[in-house]
């Protein structure tokens, strides 16, 4: 791709987290390959990294939420001739509602891209890295990996996947010269919780207390930088993940519950959003 920098792949790249992460890519003179749904905000974002920094931006519309799209993807790579020495499987989304109530149709997507979609990549591109003795990979979990969340149930229960993948992953490829990481961030100051309506939950309430998204793609892209594979951005939140190990299991998914409920009452006022991370 060109010369003078490595090349990371990024999806989820044109805004919030993943954008962030793209920039701090490009600050440090490596290529990127962006990946979101938007070919608009995609070639924006491409543009302006290319101006900035002087790297090459590649914009790759994709939606992640179709099977065929990882392979896709890596095809595109391949007939460009693109080897990948960072993937960064940013590309999320959340449900919020009683499971009883939400929808099929968005919970399917969710799952596919926020675990089939993350492991398909990683499947396709770890060989290459592997052979190249070098590689680095950082996937984005969440704070909501570390125990069941009651009125998002299956949001949740994608995010553990992608920590314990991860952690596995990271295990079996010691030794290799290739790194998994696994970011988990609490509350970020993006557009989850508002296209979500949780502004009316008490956990995302205090806004104040949440993380901004340029501080957690810093702490993931050091995390992954240095090989690390568990980064927990916040000494709140790495203290929380040390209390929830010592408490009770279903104490714990009680607190969760009382926390995910609107501020006025635990009766929701909508079945279920689909909302980007």
């Amino acid at each position: 791709m060109g010369a003078g920098g490595k090349t990371a792949l990024i999806t989820g790249a044109s805004s919030g987290i993943g954008h962030e992460l793209a920039k701090l890519f490009a600050q440090n003179r490596h290529n990127v390959v962006l990946v979101a749904r938007s070919r608009e905000k995609l070639a924006a974002v491409a543009d302006e990294l290319q101006r900035r920094h002087g790297v090459q931006a590649i914009p790759l519309p994709a939606d992640l939420a179709q099977p065929d799209a990882p392979r896709e993807i890596y095809e595109a790579l391949r007939e460009r001739g693109i080897a990948v020495d960072f993937l960064v499987n940013n590309a999320g989304f959340g449900l919020y509602g009683p499971f009883a109530q939400t929808d099929w149709p968005i919970e399917r997507d969710m799952l596919q891209v926020n675990v089939v979609a993350l492991t398909h990549l990683t499947k396709l591109l770890v060989p290459e890295m592997i052979r190249r003795g070098a590689g680095r990979i950082l996937n984005m979990a969440s704070m909501a990996a570390f125990q069941p969340g009651p009125l998002m149930a299956v949001y949740y229960a994608t995010k553990a996947y992608v920590l314990s993948f991860s952690e596995a992953l990271a295990a079996e490829l010691k030794g290799t010269g290739v790194t998994v990481t696994a970011l988990c961030p609490g509350p970020v100051k993006t557009n989850f919780d508002r296209r979500a309506r949780l502004d009316s939950s008490k956990l995302f309430k205090r806004r104040f207390l949440m993380a901004d998204a340029p501080t957690v793609a810093a702490a993931g892209y050091r995390g992954m930088m240095a090989g690390k594979s568990l980064v927990i951005p916040g000494w709140p939140n790495k203290l929380l993940v040390q209390g929830q190990r010592l408490a009770p299991r279903t104490l714990v998914v009680r607190v969760v519950r009382k926390l995910q409920e609107p501020i006025d009452g635990p009766t929701l006022p909508f079945s279920g959003r689909s909302v980007p991370r």
